[in-house]
């Protein structure tokens, strides 16, 4: 790490060279090889539900040097701040821009990279400052539901904690992955990635603006207290050539210590794909059919193809309530004795949770719209909290059901948008966290080896998990290529955890087939169809089921060194 010049101040690492640009506020950014990645507005705007934040006047850049790192900073003025500061650390294979606010606040939107500044309105006659980021494309890790993971430069591109299959809003197969875009300019990438302390992760989306001058904008929706000193995330930018190996490398964390129980390696099967199908069958809806009857008739029929799982998932809906988590005695007269049945064939029971539903949970329980609508139900409220702790252990002690864990779904409903009503002060990515940590901490004091499954591939979640679930399949798209993509994400942010495959919706046997066998080089295979399929009139025989059994036998041998 060498300081070339002073003035322009110009710095040249191992994986890139930085210079500043006269004038105004930007930097010239170049990867090792000369290829330049852009030019970034070094400013930074955050708005509050006071009004939108903007500066007139920096400082100019104070140089410090530590062993081989170099850290530029300075500080500006602020329309609705007392003051804001800029450091940005300069190592041999990345650049960390933090910025910090001195003041009051409710955090709105945080514009990174950009933002309103007037102080070089003289020299380029415009307030409103964007980076140039040049490039052949963005990596978003979020898989949609256009399967399009690089995008153009130019285009809008959204990392975010909720999700459902409409315009805009179709990236729910990872609630979140990890905050981390990756730029491809030749041979050269470079990660754009957001990371906070722990606590201060209240945002709920990560956007990159496209364009033909960009910005980032994280959005707090208002829900930030700001009072004194405050440290907003810092930006990395982390130099390299592949974007996995950037997104692991970003999102590098200590793995946790622990013994990993055997069960949860086990093969998984899991009811609702036979719901699905048999919901077609019957014309009714698929949750209606999570009863005791067809859950032993699935069983069953396990037992009579030979398909021996170590894991049996109960799926939507055998609760009365999603928000209470109350067994539906009109469907599952007897839900504790199929689970010890389950257990005398060797076979551990997950139940599946549906996060956030407030489904017969009282309002003032549960997160309200402005109107007082319930909107969820609320994880940092210790009434909800000491109800769910008290469900759980009906649900898991061996003087309740005795379960052995759950299946943690719809985690894209948390709740998003100004003007809700809540008991605690957190929101997005902390509110999730609290989410995850209620139904984990619940869990393990009532069975310290219970499996908890979600489909959140965030290393700020890691320690909430145990398994990231790969999520639905996406049947407009070929099955095997998006599996291998997410599954590849997850080990490369998470690579201590298990992965659950999942298996559904199928378009076709042969998809099934071919994924079924795909299964064992991805994680943990799963299956959810026994008969035949939702989307498809053809029959599964048993000569396909010897598909499974051999992609089973080959897992079997894989997990014994895991």
């Amino acid at each position: 790490m060498k300081l070339i010049s002073n003035d322009p101040i110009s710095i040249q690492a191992e994986k890139y060279s930085a210079k500043l640009i006269e004038k105004r506020p930007a930097l010239l950014l170049t990867a090792a090889d000369g290829t330049v990645m852009g030019e970034l507005a070094l400013v930074f705007s955050a708005h509050t539900l006071n009004g939108r934040d903007v500066s007139s006047e920096m400082t100019p850049w104070r140089i410090s040097e530590r062993g081989s790192e170099i850290t530029l900073t300075c500080r500006l003025d602020s329309c609705v701040w007392d003051e804001k500061i800029v450091d940005i650390r300069f190592c041999e294979d990345r650049i960390v821009y933090t910025a910090s606010v001195e003041g009051r606040g409710d955090l709105t939107d945080l514009e990174l990279l950009g933002g309103f500044y007037t102080g070089s309105n003289r020299a380029v006659s415009n307030a409103r400052l964007y980076s140039g980021f040049r490039g052949d494309w963005l990596f978003n890790p979020e898989p949609d539901c256009a399967e399009v993971y690089r995008r153009g430069v130019y285009e809008r591109s959204l990392i975010d904690l909720t999700g459902v299959p409409i315009p805009g809003r179709d990236g729910w197969f990872f609630t979140p992955p990890v905050f981390c875009y990756v730029l491809k300019h030749g041979e050269a990438c470079m990660t754009l990635g957001i990371s906070a302390e722990p606590g201060t992760n209240d945002y709920t989306e990560f956007e990159y603006t496209g364009g033909s001058g960009q910005e980032l904008i994280l959005r707090y929706e208002g829900y930030t207290h700001v009072d004194g000193f405050y440290r907003l995330p810092s930006l990395h930018m982390i130099f390299g050539r592949d974007e996995y190996e950037l997104i692991s490398e970003f999102s590098a964390r200590k793995a946790e210590d622990g013994a990993r129980p055997d069960w949860w390696t086990r093969p998984i099967f899991c009811g609702w794909g036979a719901q699905s199908a048999l919901s077609g069958e019957m014309h009714c809806p698929a949750p209606q059919l999570s009863n005791q009857i067809f859950y032993e008739r699935f069983t069953a029929s396990l037992d009579e193809k030979r398909i021996e799982p170590g894991t049996v998932v109960i799926d939507d809906k055998w609760q009365r309530s999603y928000g209470l988590n109350d067994v539906d005695t009109d469907k599952w007269p007897d839900m504790k004795r199929f689970i010890a049945d389950m257990h005398s064939k060797g076979r551990k029971v997950l139940l599946w949770l549906k996060a956030w539903d407030p489904e017969g949970v009282s309002p003032r329980l549960c997160i309200r719209d402005f109107r007082g609508k319930p909107q969820s139900i609320d994880p940092e409220n210790p009434e909800y909290i000491a109800l769910f702790d008290a469900a759980c252990r009906e649900m898991l002690s061996p003087e309740g059901l005795d379960a052995d864990g759950f299946k943690i779904d719809f985690t894209a409903r948390i709740p998003t948008c100004p003007g809700c009503q809540r008991y605690g002060r957190h929101w997005g990515l902390e509110l999730m966290r609290a989410y995850l940590a209620m139904v984990h901490d619940s869990a393990k004091r009532v069975k310290p080896d219970a499996l908890i499954m979600c489909h959140c591939p965030h290393p700020y979640l890691a320690d909430k998990l145990d398994m990231i679930r790969l999520n639905d399949i996406n049947i407009a798209r070929p099955v095997c290529p998006q599996m291998i993509h997410r599954a590849k994400l997850v080990k490369a942010v998470l690579p201590d955890k298990l992965i659950d495959t999942d298996n559904w919706p199928m378009p076709d046997k042969r998809s099934l087939l071919e994924y079924v066998s795909l299964q064992p080089e991805l994680g943990v295979p799963s299956l959810y169809y026994l008969w035949h399929m939702d989307n498809s009139p053809e029959d599964i025989s048993d000569a396909d089921l010897d598909t499974v059994r051999a992609a089973w036998a080959v897992w079997n041998e894989k997990r014994k060194a895991l």
